[in-house]
């Protein structure tokens, strides 16, 4: 595959892609590979790296405050929103959860997809012990409904490209629903793909734009993120996307 063309709208400071920065937020593009917050394996995270780019900015000593309001699965690449202020990451946890911070994501997925719009429905239940979601059609015990806009983006010889639009916010929802559908994302080992990423570090999903109204001033704010050049060159513009994802301002 050749590599994208998509331009970065930020800059790189401190090792860290940075796409918007005010007192009340702070917003970054994450590789695929590396977590967000920490787990067993004590590597590196997203969340150490920008603490340690706004303590280093802004000359504090001592812990720097940000708050975790959503959360990208390592392998994933994309926007991610952090709160720099207890006020903000109470209204912007709340806004997640009530769905009105609308998300695009872009997904290179195995084979060619057969419809070229929809939404996908399925039923979805996290399974601790396989470490991975299971997806049903119809209701189940235990199965929360998971609601997925696409549309393609672009046909490959082997690939396609889809954004999509989660309705619902279920772990793993989008690689689940994918892979159920016979389409995992190119690179997903765990959810049935026989390619690897960037060595096995990430796959083709990527959280590609935000938009959701400013916790603080209620103007509204639209994010987008750069492709990583490990997907393939597509004819794409974020910003078509803007009056799409964008609430109207109060």
């Amino acid at each position: 595959m050749a590599k994208s063309m998509v331009q970065p709208p930020g800059s790189v400071k401190d090792g860290l892609f940075v796409l918007h920065e005010d007192n009340h937020l702070l917003a970054v593009c994450k590789p695929g590979g590396l977590l967000v917050q920490g787990d067993r394996t004590g590597d590196e995270t997203l969340l150490s790296r920008a603490r340690e780019y706004l303590r280093r900015r802004y000359a504090r000593p001592g812990r720097v405050y940000l708050g975790l309001v959503h959360r990208l699965d390592r392998v994933t690449s994309g926007v991610v929103l952090l709160a720099r202020t207890s006020k903000a990451a109470a209204r912007l946890a709340r806004a997640f959860r009530e769905g009105e911070i609308r998300k695009a994501y872009l997904a290179v997925v195995e084979g060619s997809f057969p419809l070229e719009a929809g939404v996908l429905r399925h039923y979805l239940r996290w399974d601790e012990t396989r470490g991975r979601t299971l997806v049903s059609g119809r209701p189940a015990p235990g199965f929360r409904e998971a609601l997925t806009g696409f549309r393609v983006l672009e046909r490959g010889p082997d690939w396609t490209a889809l954004l999509l639009f989660p309705e619902t916010g279920r772990k793993h929802q989008l690689r689940a629903q994918l892979a159920h559908e016979g389409h995992p994302v190119r690179g997903d080992r765990r959810y049935g793909s026989a390619k690897r990423v960037a060595g096995g570090r990430a796959i083709l999903l990527h959280a590609l734009a935000l938009g959701l109204l400013h916790p603080v001033r209620r103007t509204p704010l639209f994010l987008h993120a750069p492709l990583p050049d490990y997907f393939p060159s597509l004819k794409m513009d974020p910003g078509e996307l803007r009056p799409f994802l964008l609430p109207p301002s109060q």
